[in-house]
């Protein structure tokens, strides 16, 4: 048998907390302002009540879900259009650049010991 290898829980920094917080806010407010229940935006959706609600609270879901809640909203394309790298300053400049495939850390410079000198 295998044992299941357990990664260490960290804990969530602040800042992600409290844009769960908001992000969660906003998802409600979408959801209120086009009248719909969080049982009907939760079917159309697929997802629990509870799901809808721990994520409309702030205690997070997964992305998948809340692009599901987010598409039931009508508001998907905004969400993903929010963290596309070319609206960015950094992402218009670099543009024309071609990416590389991976990103590898620079190779350390090695140390010389006393034998080599």
């Amino acid at each position: 048998m295998q044992e299941a290898v357990m990664a260490t829980a960290r804990p969530t920094p602040v800042a992600v907390n409290r844009a769960l917080a908001q992000a969660g806010t906003h998802l409600a407010t979408w959801r209120r302002l086009q009248q719909l229940t969080s049982d009907q935006v939760a079917d159309r959706a697929g997802v629990s009540r509870t799901t809808l609600h721990r994520l409309e609270s702030g205690a997070g879901a997964s992305l998948e879900n809340t692009l599901r809640v987010a598409r039931a909203l009508g508001v998907m394309d905004l969400l993903v259009a929010s963290i596309d790298p070319y609206n960015s300053d950094v992402g218009r400049l670099r543009a024309d650049e071609e990416l590389p495939q991976r990103v590898r850390r620079p190779a350390q410079p090695r140390r010389r010991t006393g034998a080599e000198g």
